[in-house]
């Protein structure tokens, strides 16, 4: 039984149109679905990814308007790493990218709320989860997610829960990799600040790994046998998921790859209108009213 690869990574935002102006716009990611958050259908839950909603491909956030910026700390993520086919790609991104610093085939910079994030050229062969952008050409189109890196403790003693319980591979100094039967991630450990860190805008709440639908269960079973404290399974409308913290802190979900973002829309028509989860439908007239109106850049220039 294997891990499927990356499934998707969940931030928070202060503020949902910049968080479409730059991940849709400015990156030219696809604005998959516009939906709310299961347990505060009061804020916006935005995702964002490859022509299809790829698992591998996805980004998400929850909107908290107004949010304090957050810091990460022990037992958090604090970058993201999105793989680009070449480093002529990265030529073309530092062009397009205000203020990104280039270093060799990474090039850093950061989302208006701080989250931080590279470029880096695809390190692993696997097929690009691109996406269509008018002043995107194709060959340079960001092809789905490589990396990511959290604070830890103990940052250069193997984590066993990664490597004997989830599969990974450990390459030492604090890197691992994961072998996805789909696809493949770097995971990373690195020295944790001396401050404590916060969630708010520009910080990640968890990060989610690909099931397959059959092996679901067994995965939590994994996890409880382990001695994590897995959830039960939740129904999140486009896949299911369980929770739990890895050892160091950081919140993990392992989720299903189906049925995917097409079960409640047009694939044509991805992100263009407001979906609710069917346990907040009953509330549909009141969050019209309260969130403020996001129009999805591709219904606009179409």
């Amino acid at each position: 039984m294997k891990l499927t690869g990356l499934h998707h990574i969940t931030m928070i935002t202060g503020d949902a149109h910049r968080n479409v102006a730059f991940y849709a716009d400015l990156l030219g990611l696809r604005f998959v679905k516009k939906t709310v958050n299961f347990d505060a259908p009061e804020a916006y839950h935005l995702y964002f990814g490859d022509e299809q909603g790829s698992p591998g491909s996805i980004l998400t956030w929850f909107e908290f308007p107004g949010a304090a910026r957050g810091r990460a700390g022990v037992g958090q993520i604090h970058t993201l790493q999105l793989a680009v086919p070449s480093a002529a790609s990265l030529d073309f991104w530092d062009q397009r990218l205000d203020g990104a610093v280039r270093d060799g085939d990474t090039l850093r910079f950061e989302d208006y709320d701080g989250l931080r994030l590279e470029l880096v050229v695809a390190p692993f062969g696997d097929p690009p989860l691109a996406a269509e952008h008018p002043e995107i050409p194709a060959e340079h189109a960001i092809a789905g997610l490589a990396g990511a890196r959290a604070y830890s403790a103990y940052e250069h003693v193997e984590e066993k829960a990664l490597t004997d319980v989830l599969g990974f591979t450990y390459e030492g100094a604090g890197e691992y990799v994961l072998e996805g039967s789909d696809r493949h991630f770097r995971w990373a450990y690195d020295a944790a600040p001396a401050l404590r860190g916060s969630q708010g805008a520009g910080s990640v709440h968890h990060i989610a790994w690909g099931s397959r639908d059959e092996d679901h269960l067994a995965w939590q079973a994994r996890v409880r046998e382990a001695g994590g404290y897995a959830t039960d399974v939740r129904d999140r409308d486009y896949f299911q998921s369980i929770y739990f913290q890895e050892p160091r802190g950081v919140l993990f979900e392992i989720a299903t790859q189906s049925p995917g973002f097409a079960v409640d829309e047009d694939p044509e028509h991805l992100g263009e209108e407001l979906r609710l989860p069917k346990q907040h439908e009953h509330l549909r007239a009141q969050l019209e009213q309260s969130l403020q109106p996001i129009v999805n850049p591709r219904r606009v220039t179409a």
